[in-house]
């Protein structure tokens, strides 16, 4: 049986303010990028399928 999830913590202060500086510096993807990395991504399935059969993915 599953454990219950923990509740996600508040954060403040210096810590708060880390995250959020975080949360600025992300990278975005080019949607070049994002489709070669799709297509990268369905090769590896293809393969993994060859080799150990069929998966079931929710993309």
């Amino acid at each position: 049986m599953a454990r219950p999830i923990a509740e996600t913590p508040t954060l403040y202060g210096k810590d708060a303010e880390i995250f959020a500086e975080n949360m600025r510096k992300v990278e975005r993807l080019s949607s070049e990028e994002r489709q070669a990395n799709r297509a990268a991504l369905s090769d590896r399935i293809k393969s993994a399928e060859k080799k150990w059969g069929k998966f079931v993915f929710f993309l």
